[in-house]
């Protein structure tokens, strides 16, 4: 999407929870791969800020062993001229000196590199503890930037951003008091993968696919997130937010609403950010007496993944054992639009599925009228669009089996990624930390995005809460899902792809 080599003006990154696992397992490995590039201006630092009674030492070394870890064996000479890019400030956040002592660090990067005021701040760290580092921020005076576009200033929060409609009101509020929304970068990784980021060019670039793009030849959309595993280390927050807050109000919105969108003006922040957020109020609200008919839900049971036998939800380790936390979700949403009036959209996520796959699955309608017989075999043709893993996209359509007699065959033509340009494959916060610096907020969500996609689910999260709601559905783990979620398509005759 990127048309032109685009490098930021000098900078410093400053992650706040540097010590924890996101920055060492992808925050680092992402500058680097940046750096080795060429992505990155000559003056640039990282300053490293968290609790650990750490120094600048001490904190590189902890990066190389990341590196060695996540990227491979590298250049002594060039890790070493990486590495002394990286600073370290130890504090507790909640501290007002902690903020002192960084800005002197921010005023010395300055000075002694030439990064010219411009900060990036990456909160590495839960809402409940960025809340605070941002008022910190906002009191020592980190927050502030030039007007003449001199000495940015951009602050990068990671999701959950609420935990409904009210939090994520709050949360905008906090932000809001301290910097201006175009300061603010709110992160979703799964807009930053290549495949999400090419379905615009896949649409827009090609005009053989855009005029099929509507009511009048789609039938209805699919959109699946499934994984593997189970909930592992994460069920003390798992259970506290389940499947449909985790995967469905961020991730898998975001790519409907990618998929739905009109074409954009232009390939800006603004524009794309308007036509994405006139999605989410173009689809129909899920009234909480219509949940039962538009919402599922389910909760992974005892069963086998990869030949061995695992313990269903409720067995795992700090999940309560009379707990109604959905480890599955589905949903038909409906976008009330010209473009895409009477086609249903559904989206499911779960965790112990059959296989880990993210995959868009757009299903043609039939031709009017089958003069070829075999009606009951000819599937349709579906647009496959592979997230994750294996990325690419499939065209599925019926050919003529060669033979004297007329009989169909399904047919696929498929791009790979891997094999079509080779490579290394960007990794998701490679692109969206270059974007922060860039400026560039396209691929990130807005406070009305996300106050938005909440108000749509909290009929169901309500529903769902209630006691008369009804026992959660269990589905054994390493199947396609509970046995209702079928239901919810085969009411119009229509089912699931395959994993």
């Amino acid at each position: 999407m990127k048309q032109n080599q685009r490098v930021p003006d000098p900078c410093v990154l400053v992650i706040f929870g540097a010590s924890g696992d996101l920055t060492r397992r992808k925050l680092v490995p992402a500058i680097w791969h940046l750096q080795e590039q060429g992505r990155l201006p000559e003056a640039f630092a990282l300053v490293g800020v968290a609790r650990r009674e750490w120094d600048d030492n001490y904190f590189r070394q902890q990066m190389r062993e990341g590196l060695a870890e996540f990227v491979g064996e590298l250049d002594e000479s060039v890790l070493d001229a990486f590495l002394a890019k990286l600073h370290y400030v130890s504090g507790d956040p909640a501290d007002p000196t902690t903020y002192v002592a960084l800005k002197n660090q921010l005023e010395t990067l300055d000075r002694e590199h030439g990064t010219g005021g411009n900060r990036c701040f990456y909160c590495s760290v839960p809402p409940q503890i960025y809340l605070g580092i941002v008022e910190q921020m906002g009191k020592a005076g980190l927050n502030h930037q030039h007007q003449d576009g001199q000495g940015w200033c951009r602050v990068i929060v990671e999701k959950p951003f609420g935990h409904d409609f009210d939090s994520a009101h709050n949360l905008n509020e906090v932000l809001h008091n301290v910097f201006a929304e175009e300061q603010i970068y709110r992160i979703d990784h799964y807009l930053g993968k290549e495949t999400v980021q090419n379905i615009l060019v896949f649409r827009l670039g090609n005009s053989i696919f855009e005029p099929l793009w509507n009511r009048r030849y789609v039938d209805h959309v699919q959109i699946t997130a499934a994984e593997g595993v189970g909930v592992e280390h994460r069920a003390g927050y798992y259970d506290q937010s389940g499947a449909l807050r985790d995967m469905i109000q961020n991730h898998l919105l975001q790519v409907l609403c990618v998929i739905a969108m009109e074409p954009p003006s232009s390939f800006d922040a603004e524009s794309v950010r308007l036509e994405k957020l006139k999605v989410l109020k173009a689809i129909r609200p899920i009234l909480i007496g219509q949940v039962v008919r538009y919402a599922v839900r389910g909760q992974y049971g005892p069963g086998t993944a990869n030949g061995e036998a695992v313990a269903g939800y409720l067995q795992e380790n700090e999940v309560p054992a009379d707990s109604r936390t959905e480890t599955y979700a589905a949903l038909e949403f409906t976008v009330d639009n010209w473009r895409w009036q009477g086609v249903p959209f559904y989206v499911r996520t779960g965790k112990r599925m059959e296989k880990r796959t993210s995959t868009i699955t757009i299903q043609f309608s039939q031709p009017p009228h089958l003069i070829f017989g075999q009606t009951d075999q000819m599937p349709p043709s579906t647009l496959t669009i592979r997230i994750q893993p294996e990325e690419g996209i499939s065209l599925s359509f019926n050919g003529k089996v060669p033979g004297p007699d007329v009989r169909l065959d399904t047919v696929n033509m498929d791009f790979s990624y891997a094999e079509s340009f080779g490579g290394r494959t960007p990794e998701a916060y490679e692109t969206l930390i270059l974007d922060c610096l860039l400026g560039d907020a396209t691929l990130y969500s807005d406070s009305d995005w996300i106050e938005k996609s909440w108000q749509l689910l909290m009929p169901v999260l309500e529903a769902w809460k209630t006691t008369s709601s009804g026992a959660v559905p269990s589905y054994p783990a390493g199947s396609c899902g509970p046995n209702e979620a079928d239901a919810l398509l085969s009411e119009d005759w229509r089912t699931w792809a395959a994993l």
